[in-house]
């Protein structure tokens, strides 16, 4: 009789429970026959706190789990969530990135995208962080500690929570499936300085 595998303890760089908790439904969805605990921990990095664009934002997510990493050296996996937007053709949009990793291999997943309302899009463009803009447009306070921009949006079909539990899954295939997936080297970015994030 095999002795139970100990949980898997995984650290995530972010004191937001959205984040905590999406990591937690993710690694519970692809790795159920693993036992999972979850932490967060506040971490720093160079990417302004409202990334723009789809190279910053991935260099957002890779440099916090990097510093998870730094931070709790002996946990067994570190996730990064990095929340950004883009802007073309006077249309601004909201996405985010995941990345997951290990000692062995390393899941990088972008989340859906959405269309912000102008209102929005203009306190973002004037240097707002997108879940300040939500609040001061609805009326709300710490909404990216709840439903998020997309809440708010779809009127809770998909809450932040559920847009990144999608993305954790998905960033978690080649630790589903790691005869299919190569051991990665180590190709994340170094410790960053600057604000924390939560």
């Amino acid at each position: 009789m095999t002795e139970p595998l100990s949980p898997m303890r995984v650290v995530v760089a972010s004191t937001n429970p959205v984040k905590i908790r999406a990591t937690y439904s993710g690694f519970h969805d692809m790795l159920p026959a693993r036992a999972v605990s979850v932490e967060g921990v506040a971490t720093s990095s160079p990417v302004p706190a409202q990334p723009h664009g789809d190279l910053e934002t991935l260099r957002g997510a890779e440099i916090r789990a990097a510093n998870a990493r730094e931070i709790s050296p002996e946990a067994d996996a570190w996730v990064g969530i990095e929340g950004g937007v883009s802007d073309a053709d006077g249309r601004m949009a909201a996405f985010a990135w995941v990345v997951v990793l290990s000692p062995r291999v390393a899941g990088r997943a972008r989340t859906g995208t959405f269309t912000l309302p102008e209102p929005v899009a203009r306190l973002v463009r004037g240097g707002l962080e997108l879940g300040e803009a939500d609040d001061r447009v609805f009326g709300r306070t710490n909404s990216k500690q709840g439903a998020g921009a997309v809440g708010l949006l779809t009127g809770g079909v998909i809450d932040r929570e559920a847009l990144y539990r999608h993305a954790v899954a998905l960033a978690l295939i080649p630790f589903a499936n790691p005869a299919l997936y190569r051991e990665t080297e180590d190709d994340t970015p170094q410790r960053g300085e600057a604000g924390v994030k939560r």
